[in-house]
């Protein structure tokens, strides 16, 4: 092993793992931003119709996609003295910020068929330049260390913080910017903080985001280096490394399985505000609670993940994750139907916090697992190509969740038309039998990917021992070339590689 190799091995410094995890927080307050407010915003407070803005934010996310590879190739393939990551890292909040402000901001005076279009292309925006962040961020996560369990520490920080992003600005949202007035009892259906909601958002991402970058240049001489006889990027180039990827066969059935996994994200993240408010009758005070389930869930996984990927193999989490995700958010709704609960059942809240935990951890080990695998597959990758793709591998991944999120967003707002759902409807007032299939909708039917995805997640065939073969190789390759390397007089890239910065 080399000496950079065996630097990075080692335990990486809290400081690393915290800064590459606040990264996270800010990416899901944009993306959550979206995901869980933008339908609401648009469909119950400006009067769009549900399926026009569903397809406004489906046409982003298929956009955002198609250039999501395209990033993670050209970050594949960038030479600068920041390394390959942080360039890009460092160009994206202040677009980021900007674009999500114009979302909840759009001008006074426009039709609702216009409104749609403002927030399809505003959304597009935001969605390529959090690319540039994302894609090599992720990226960077994989890099950071070539250990097997280690790497399943370092995305336990991403996944707990990308809960803490998401939690943070539902409790911050629905506390302070939507609370309770006797004029609004639901707040989020109150028009006038939404410009202050999206004002703090856009600086709070622009500081975190800054700060992720920031204090993680100092790794960027044990990154792992570009070899000398990479080529720039092309548009050759990046098809050549797209067909590389797809050709890794536990590349593949990650791939599918997320992108089932992600039509049921899609799918619950666009009714779960419709959910809470309409079908369990909880006010903005009370659905706030459930950041409280997503903690307990989260920090379990965070706390026990890493041990699980010590004790069994990375398929396991995945499987098992995959089944218990789907299962538990289901299951409340399940019991809904069956009519077990109601809105007046005693203790309600407490019920759904705890479905909420059991969900939440499930996901979060679900995450954990499949990000930590894709670092193994880059070994995979580069044992058998001679090139490193962390940053194709995780964007041609994301491409599948986006375009899957895209549809289960669609399908969010088509199934809103489907059941007749009001716009703006008031709590109390829906009729009960769109009611009865909202619940089954996000209930019963949405559960079904995520139980696809258990299957996939089935066929990946990476172990523990495959893994420590695969760096063996990979040692034994380095070290049989490393003689053929001619010494140089004075500094050089390799003597700044193995020299901490910190």
């Amino acid at each position: 092993m080399t000496q950079t190799a065996s630097a990075a091995a080692d335990r990486l410094p809290f400081k690393t793992k915290l800064a590459f995890g606040i990264g996270s927080a800010a990416e899901i307050i944009a993306l959550y931003s979206v995901s869980s407010f933008a339908l609401l915003f648009y469909n119950q407070v400006l009067g769009v119709q549900a399926h026009w803005i569903g397809i406004a934010i489906s046409a982003s996310l298929v956009f955002d996609g198609l250039t999501e590879p395209l990033i993670g190739s050209w970050s594949d393939r960038t030479r600068s003295r920041l390394g390959r990551r942080h360039p890009w890292m460092f160009a994206a909040p202040i677009p980021i910020a900007l674009t999500l402000f114009a979302i909840f901001n759009p001008p006074a005076g426009l039709s609702p068929m216009a409104l749609a279009v403002w927030c399809g292309v505003a959304v597009s925006l935001m969605r390529q330049v959090m690319t540039f962040f994302h894609t090599p961020h992720l990226a960077l996560g994989a890099e950071l260390s070539p250990n097997y369990v280690e790497r399943s520490k370092v995305m336990a920080y991403h996944s707990f913080f990308t809960w803490a992003g998401g939690a943070g600005m539902t409790w911050v949202a629905l506390t302070y910017f939507f609370p309770s007035t006797p004029e609004y009892p639901r707040g989020l259906l109150n028009p006038e903080p939404w410009t202050n909601f999206a004002l703090a958002m856009s600086l709070t991402i622009v500081a975190v985001l800054f700060a992720s970058a920031w204090f993680t240049r100092d790794r960027i001489p044990l990154l792992p280096p570009l070899a000398a006889d990479t080529k720039p990027f092309t548009l050759a180039e990046f098809f050549a490394d797209v067909w590389k990827a797809l050709r890794n066969v536990n590349y593949v059935w990650l791939l599918v399985g997320y992108f089932f996994l992600s039509m049921m994200i899609g799918l619950k993240e666009g009714l779960r505000l419709y959910t809470g408010t309409f079908y369990w009758g909880l006010s903005s005070e009370e659905l706030r609670w459930f950041v409280i389930g997503s903690f307990i869930g989260y920090a379990a996984a965070f706390a026990f993940a890493a041990r699980m990927h010590g004790r069994f193999d990375k398929k396991a989490t995945l499987v098992w994750g995959a089944v218990s995700y789907a299962l538990a958010t289901a299951a409340p709704l399940g019991l809904g139907l069956a009519g077990v609960l109601t809105p007046e059942t005693p203790n309600l809240l407490a019920i759904l916090l705890a479905f909420s935990a059991l969900a939440y951890g499930s996901m979060s080990v679900l995450q954990i697992g499949a990000m930590s695998a894709l670092a193994d597959v880059a070994d995979e990758n580069e044992l058998r190509f001679g090139v490193r793709q962390e940053g194709i591998l995780y964007s041609t991944r994301a491409l599948a969740a986006k375009i899957d999120q895209a549809i289960g967003s669609a399908l969010a707002g088509f199934v809103l038309l489907l059941i007749a759902f009001p716009e703006k409807a008031k709590p109390g007032a829906v009729a009960s039998d769109v009611l009865h299939n909202l619940a089954l909708w996000d209930g019963v039917v949405a559960a079904v990917p995520g139980l696809i995805a258990a299957v996939c997640y089935g066929r990946y065939r990476i172990t523990r021992a495959s893994y420590e073969a695969t760096r063996a190789a990979l040692a034994e390759r380095r070290a049989a070339a490393a003689p053929m390397v001619a010494p140089k007089a004075g500094p050089t890239p390799a003597a700044a590689a193995i020299t901490p910065a910190e």
